[in-house]
């Protein structure tokens, strides 16, 4: 079982160590970490989606509570919630299957950001489920590299 954490932390140095320090002690799974500042300069906002049973997902959560830079904690699971991940990926390409790339770009709603004479680098922003299927289309293309930038998330609109 997933769940995401949406952590509101003061922005200051050394808070991601002692949040990761928190999970590694306690051998909780980190399944994708990103962090970045809020509208307010001071806090920071970190998401971080774990899995584990009910018992463990559910330390995490009273262990976070407990760390003194921690302001605010939101838990979702994942269909409560919108996710979003960033990917560029960078594949070799040649006359043979760049055409098969661009279909498969623009099927997926991914845009070339950037070209030379034997790469082409894509950029996608999708659910991690989608992002996984992406690169799993393009394996048998060369890929040469690729950068992800773990889920982001915000509990869905209420009606």
């Amino acid at each position: 079982m997933k769940k995401i954490y949406s952590v509101q932390v003061e922005n200051r140095s050394g808070v991601l160590s002692k949040v990761a320090g928190l999970f590694a002690r306690r051998s909780f799974n980190i399944d994708s970490l990103a962090v970045g500042e809020t509208e307010d300069k001071n806090i920071s906002c970190m998401t971080i989606v774990s899995s584990g049973d009910d018992r463990t997902l559910e330390q995490i959560e009273k262990q976070l509570n407990k760390k003194l830079d921690v302001i605010k904690i939101k838990t979702f699971e994942e269909q409560e919630a919108i996710n979003r991940e960033l990917m560029l990926i960078k594949v070799k390409y040649n006359k043979s299957n760049r055409k098969e790339i661009m279909e498969t770009c623009q099927a997926m709603k991914a845009d070339i950001v950037d070209m030379s004479k034997y790469h082409i680098m894509i950029q996608i922003c999708d659910t991690p489920e989608r992002t996984e299927h992406f690169v799993k289309l393009l394996s048998g293309i060369s890929i040469v590299e690729l950068a992800r930038t773990g889920t982001l998330a915000l509990s869905k609109c209420e009606m």
